[in-house]
């Protein structure tokens, strides 16, 4: 009586790892394409969430004491307990931050700076990290570009550049 015995040959062994290898070497390069766009659209959604939440405080702002029709820049930097808001005779800085944050927790996780108009919004970018940074009205960083607006020293050239995209 024969016997045989069951399994894969070693060149069926070596077939399967060159098929593993040729779709490793196709998607792996893809796949990193996909993890940047994700955080870069993920800074712009926070930007546009920031955004709102901005809005929201002024016009609170702006019912309790009229004043928040003032601002024109309000900036916060990384793990600060406050905003910066010019011009700087705006008195309630420490009272729209509590708004920000009431508005949108996740605030209090990143740096922003925001242009302002009348008691709105018109550009805000936000760095969520030293790599990503994210703009109201997105389409300004993108996947090929967002190297150039990385980090919270860029802020303000993101802001510009959101601004400039509203007149265009």
């Amino acid at each position: 009586m024969k016997t045989t015995k069951k399994g894969f040959t070693l060149i069926e062994l070596i077939v399967v790892i060159a098929i593993i290898g040729v779709l490793a070497a196709i998607l792996v390069p893809s796949m990193l394409g996909y993890v940047k766009k994700s955080k870069v659209s993920s800074a712009n959604s926070a930007a546009s969430s920031i955004q709102k939440a901005i809005n929201t405080a002024l016009i609170e702002l702006d019912e309790e004491t009229e004043d928040g029709a003032d601002v024109t820049y309000i900036t916060r930097a990384k793990g600060a307990d406050s905003v910066t808001v010019q011009p700087t005779s705006f008195a309630n800085s420490t009272n729209l931050w509590k708004k920000i944050k009431h508005y949108m927790d996740k605030a209090k996780s990143c740096a922003f700076q925001a242009s302002c108009d009348g008691g709105a919004v018109k550009a805000v970018a936000v760095a969520l990290d030293a790599k990503y940074t994210g703009t109201y009205p997105s389409g300004v960083v993108t996947v090929d570009n967002y190297a150039s607006y990385s980090g919270t020293g860029n802020l303000s050239i993101a802001v510009k550049a959101a601004e400039s995209k509203l007149t265009t």
